[in-house]
């Protein structure tokens, strides 16, 4: 038996796909794997079969045509065609997640492009033709993607959008990881959260005392319970930094952003070993940073009383503000505008 790839164009009306399986399987063709493409010619079937050893191209374009199949494009396939579709795109991810820089082959394996080109100027706007499709680098530019054959179809420019949407997000990420040298010779790794940070933050807050829980939370010292942590590690609600002690992975210090309209709330909490060393400090200067790139004008920050530690940094990173103060809770406004402007 030998792997043939096929590629046919049929109406899009019930039964016309079975129509066309029925025609290959009257000759011996074992179909491995089908995927149908949406198209406004119609449904594009594309099909890895098992053909009988004697059957040639002409013989295979012969059985499609039977089916009512048109404009066919066949071509002998590898043993690596055998993977289906979902687990190919899903492995190109993986790959993406560890190395965004590997997008243009991703997208070469992905699409079984003739070429993949990087060019420094954008195109007037992404999109794709039978045998083209400009994708946007998350960097800057742009990828041009060509393929003599089969034409690219719409399902194949949302997999490998989605591709480069994957590849955005772990060059962000990878952009805003930085590494700490603290004054006492220290080093911490400064990141996003994310979902899976879920038992490393509950472990941190675990080693904190109650004292230190109560300064963040205000009202309670018991450690926040998974929901809490969740919404809290949540990156389509809440932008949360760490610092990570390297090696072992301990989260020792988390700071999170809340933005509401043009006001970012920010909150920290720093291991109570790690405290009053830089942390609490380097926390605040990437989450103002972070609200800077947003847009927000003010950061305002909610803190117990008796936190003086918190109040002196937010007002060192901006400027003389009033202190309000309401029972055991102070509360600073820092004006991010006006902080740029004296700091310029």
């Amino acid at each position: 038996m030998t792997l043939w790839r096929i590629r046919a164009t049929v109406d899009d009306r019930p039964g016309f796909l079975s129509v066309l399986t029925a025609s290959l399987a009257l000759k011996a063709v074992n179909i491995l794997a089908v995927q149908v493409h949406t198209t406004e010619a119609g449904a594009v079937d594309e099909f890895l079969v098992d053909a009988p050893h004697p059957m040639t191209e002409a013989d295979l374009r012969a059985a499609v045509e039977r089916g009512r199949g048109r404009e066919a494009w066949i071509a002998p396939a590898e043993a690596q065609g055998l993977a289906d579709q979902p687990t190919r795109v899903l492995g190109l991810a993986a790959r993406l997640v560890r190395d965004p820089d590997a997008l243009g082959d991703a997208l070469r394996t992905l699409l079984d492009a003739d070429t993949v080109s990087w060019r420094p100027a954008g195109p007037a706007a992404p999109g794709m033709r039978a045998h083209a499709m400009a994708l946007p680098d998350p960097t800057g530019g742009h990828y041009d993607v060509r393929r003599a054959a089969p034409d690219l179809t719409p399902a194949e420019y949302a997999r490998a959008q989605a591709l480069v949407d994957v590849a955005a997000a772990a060059a962000q990420r990878a952009s805003e990881t930085a590494t700490l040298l603290l004054p006492d010779g220290a080093e911490l790794v400064l990141r996003p959260a994310a979902p899976d940070d879920g038992p490393a933050v509950t472990a941190m807050h675990e080693r904190c005392s109650p004292d230190t829980r109560r300064r963040r939370y205000l009202t309670a010292a018991d450690v926040p319970g998974p929901a809490q942590l969740a919404r809290l590690l949540d990156p389509t609600r809440v932008r949360t930094l760490l610092a990570v002690a390297p090696g072992a992975g301990s989260v020792v210090g988390m700071a999170t952003v809340v933005v509401e309209g043009s006001l970012a709330e920010l909150s920290v909490v720093v291991e109570d070993g790690w405290q009053r060393r830089g942390v609490g400090t380097a926390l605040v200067r990437r989450a103002f940073a972070h609200a800077e790139r947003l847009g927000c004008a003010a950061v305002l920050a909610h803190t117990a009383a008796d936190n003086p530690g918190m109040v002196r940094t937010l007002l060192r990173l901006g400027h003389a503000v009033p202190v309000r103060r309401d029972g055991a809770v102070a509360s600073v406004t820092v004006p991010l505008r006006d902080r740029t402007t004296a700091s310029g």
